[in-house]
């Protein structure tokens, strides 16, 4: 009778993006219609609002503008709506925690950072959605103008910002319980966003516009905005370095916070 040695059975290797996971977290995202639903008829119902109680001559293009108020509202809760559906996607570990999905999958050879990744994709998707229904709004109703560029630029960043956000939701979702991980987190974003100037603009230079700077929003926002400064001539105003250096130093943290959430969750299996 012949025996086997499992001593002698190379172990799975640990790859950096799973197929079979990604496939997974896509399906279960796309399948959750309740946050879909939310979503994408918040920041429309906003959008809608808003807009229409802006004065009609605020809405009017200058000799070098090409893009108006309503524009701008429009990426304002375009980028809204992705963080919350980037967010949601990501913090849905903390349902998975309850259930002990996440010690499982410590027990395969997957990768923290694999785990991560896949979250993060997922919550592409539903940013992504969130994103072009927005601005689909925005044109289809006519209130928002602005140059085809500044719509394609300005979608881009918004998406792309997003998955700062889906990093942020994971690590709410490994910090607090899954009964109170969306209750707490709601209110967050509604916090970030008014300290980051989405609900409101800030006056720049003023102590609150400074404070608002170290927020992880401001510097998203700011981006986001920044194509809809396209005029006639083709030139955008001056991008501040700033910007982009807030989403990577908060992207940085979120990420590694919830790396080292994910490792200290599961280091007992």
């Amino acid at each position: 009778m012949t025996t086997l040695d499992i001593t002698e059975r190379r172990p799975a290797r640990a790859r950096l993006l799973d197929l079979g996971l990604m496939r997974f977290e896509f399906l279960r995202v796309l399948r959750n219609k309740q946050s879909i639903a939310f979503t994408l008829v918040f920041p429309i119902a906003m959008f809608l609002f808003i807009s229409s109680s802006i004065p009609e001559k605020s809405q009017k293009l200058g000799a070098d503008m090409t893009a108006n108020v309503s524009a701008s509202v429009m990426v304002n809760m375009a980028l809204y709506g992705a963080i919350m559906a980037a967010t949601s996607a990501g913090a849905a570990v903390a349902v998975e925690r309850d259930l002990g999905w996440s010690r499982q999958l410590r027990l395969t050879p997957l990768r923290p950072v694999s785990y991560i990744v896949a979250k993060m994709l997922a919550a592409l998707v539903m940013s992504t959605i969130a994103t072009g229904v927005t601005f689909a709004t925005g044109a289809i109703s006519g209130m928002a103008k602005a140059d085809p560029m500044s719509w394609a630029l300005s979608g881009a960043v918004v998406v792309a910002g997003s998955l700062v956000f889906a990093a942020f939701g994971l690590l709410i979702g490994y910090l607090l319980p899954g009964d109170s991980a969306m209750q707490y987190l709601g209110g967050l974003l509604a916090l970030m966003s008014m300290l980051g100037g989405i609900f409101f603009q800030i006056d720049e230079g003023t102590t609150f516009d400074r404070i608002a700077s170290f927020t992880p929003m401001y510097g998203f926002g700011k981006a986001a905005q920044w194509p809809l400064s396209l005029d006639h001539a083709g030139g955008f105003s001056a991008f501040h370095a700033s910007w982009a250096i807030s989403l990577v130093v908060w992207a940085c943290v979120f990420v590694f916070g919830a790396a080292w959430c994910f490792r200290r969750d599961t280091q007992r299996v």
